[in-house]
């Protein structure tokens, strides 16, 4: 009973901490502005079934979808095995599924056993690519210390995860053989049954190891669920949503101002009259609360893994913008608002803004809106829009627009193209 009372307390402390701070960052994604993401949801679901869950963005990179489809499965298949983990913590008892599973049972153990060496093995490719090949796309100006860490933090925390279930299996199976007390003859080990000739013949100390590493692997899952507000590998919930609300409409279209395009519909009939509305107008976008829900959302999504920025030709050209950064910036900026709010109040000004303060204006001009970045997002997370939300304001709000472009739009007023010369002229461009 003790050992009872103690995991629920252990699960109940989990499962808390975890729904408070995945609280914090729904509620950092709701200060951005309102948008609708919600017109034809069938496309929407099919959207996210191809690429959240079918993972076909990834196919681009070979090994590395290979690896990650490891994981990937690995994590969603494996964790069938935890609900049998908590359900014997809460009760006491001992692979309470094997009775009603019957011999699918040990396929299913036997299984997860496949997929774990699978996890183990594409973790130590990934470790290596990072730390030994050091690929060029896992380091830029943003991959600070942290970010660097996070992926290996990760990485080592799942080769440890699959390690203990290995070795509780291991220890479990040789217990059964034994016929030890309440272990039970249950289960497929076609893994951990080589890992159990490692392992001592001692009944007593067999018992200390399995219920060791049981402790050890569904502490370090309750851990590694409160790690995930803190860490990239939030995009492992994100994922879904971010891809259902994804942008339908063509990539690059400019989205229309209302109130822009209610000061055009005034000028062209007098007697229309807008919707009236208490927001205050901003033009663009100054700060992470002028962009939209989605916009932060996409950044809490956002995986760090640099293909964006590895297709980005401004990037490429030895230019300051990094579209990983952009959306890094912006992860970082709203956490902060949301911090301030949590000790200050939600109307705390701390006089910073993501333009300037995290993006700089050189960045946000360098990109040529050509869309690379967001076509190679494996999850649809768009840096163009808050590039362009950006430079919208810094135009419209500060008219700060560089010189090449302040000569188009003064060519466009005045003649109706961006060049200089004159509608009566037209017909001579061609000569030029």
């Amino acid at each position: 009973m003790i050992a009872q009372i103690l995991f629920i307390i252990i699960l109940a402390a989990a499962v808390y901490l975890f729904s408070k701070n995945a609280g914090k960052i729904r509620r950092n994604i709701l200060l951005g502005r309102d948008t609708d993401r919600s017109d034809q949801p069938a496309l929407r679901w099919k959207t996210m079934a191809k690429i959240a869950l079918g993972q076909t963005k990834m196919v681009k990179r070979p090994l590395a979808a290979v690896m990650h489809f490891f994981i990937y499965v690995g994590f969603i298949i494996i964790n069938l095995e935890v609900m049998e983990i908590m359900i014997d913590g809460i009760f006491g008892s001992h692979r309470i599924f094997s009775k009603p599973l019957g011999s699918l049972y040990g396929l299913l153990i036997g299984g997860f056993e496949i997929l774990a060496v699978l996890v183990l093995v594409a973790c130590v490719v990934f470790l290596s690519r990072r730390n030994i090949v050091r690929l060029k796309r896992f380091r830029g100006v943003e991959m600070t210390e942290w970010p660097r860490s996070d992926a290996n933090y990760i990485l080592v925390i799942e080769i440890l995860l699959m390690t203990a279930f290995l070795t509780m299996n291991a220890a479990d199976h040789k217990l059964q053989l034994l016929n030890f007390g309440h272990y039970i003859k249950a289960g497929s080990f076609p893994v951990s049954q080589f890992v159990g000739n490692l392992l001592p013949n001692n009944v007593n100390s067999l018992e200390i190891i399995e219920r060791a590493c049981w402790w050890f692997h569904i502490i370090g899952i309750l851990a590694f669920l409160n790690y995930l507000p803190y860490s990239k590998h939030f995009h492992i919930l994100l994922a879904f949503p971010n891809t259902y609300y994804s942008n339908l409409h063509p990539k690059g279209e400019f989205t229309n101002m209302a109130t822009v395009t209610n000061e055009v519909k005034a000028m062209l009939d007098p007697s229309f009259v807008p919707e009236s509305s208490t927001e205050p107008v901003r033009f663009g976008a100054k700060d992470v609360t002028d962009l939209t829900w989605k916009n932060l959302m996409e950044a809490y999504t956002c995986t760090e893994c640099g293909r964006c920025t590895s297709v980005c030709p401004a990037n490429q050209t030895g230019k300051l913008l990094s579209p990983r950064k952009i959306m890094m910036d912006t992860r970082d900026r709203i956490t902060e608002v949301g911090n301030n709010i949590d000790k200050h109040g939600k109307d705390h000004q701390d006089g910073k803004a993501l333009l300037d303060n995290y993006i700089t204006r050189e960045e946000l001009w360098a990109c040529t809106t050509c869309n690379a970045c967001t076509e190679a997002c494996p999850v649809n997370i768009n840096p163009l829009e808050i590039i362009t939300e950006m430079r919208r304001y810094i135009v419209m709000e500060e008219s700060q627009a560089p010189a090449s472009l302040n000569n188009m739009f003064g060519n466009v007023e005045n003649n109706g193209a961006p060049w200089k010369y004159s509608n009566a002229d037209r017909f001579n461009w061609k000569g030029e």
